[in-house]
């Protein structure tokens, strides 16, 4: 089974920035689709990024869209979130996950088959 492991969180000030790591322990790591999803308390998980196989194809939720990017280097096996510009309302766990499913990306939690641990992220005002 594919495992993934989530790094980088941590407590940063409003307008700071983080950059999430997620690792890979499968060598075809290139042939899955990433995606970063959050979960906040008392909230359900929802979608924040995901990246094709190749990383040609990228789509964020709107409210990210200009401050986080995702990106992946196959050669590592890792899937980066870059998130600048942080507010409170990003605070969350931060989750990466693999689609085997859905080789070139998707929103939906359903369409992925593996699943980090996740990170914490804390956004102070």
């Amino acid at each position: 089974q594919v495992q993934l492991v989530e790094s980088g969180g941590g407590l940063v000030q409003a307008g700071g920035s983080l950059r999430l790591s997620c690792a890979a322990s499968e060598r075809t790591f290139s042939s899955y689709a990433m995606g970063w999803f959050r979960q906040a308390p008392g909230k359900e998980r929802e979608f924040v990024a995901t990246i094709s196989w190749s990383g040609g194809t990228t789509r964020y939720t709107d409210s990210v869209k200009g401050r986080f990017t995702i990106s992946r280097d196959n050669a590592k096996n890792t899937v980066y979130l870059q998130m600048n510009s942080l507010k409170p309302e990003d605070t969350a766990v931060y989750y990466c996950a693999a689609s085997r499913k859905s080789p070139y990306g998707s929103i939906w939690l359903r369409e992925y088959d593996y699943w980090g641990q996740g990170t914490q992220v804390t956004v102070s005002s």
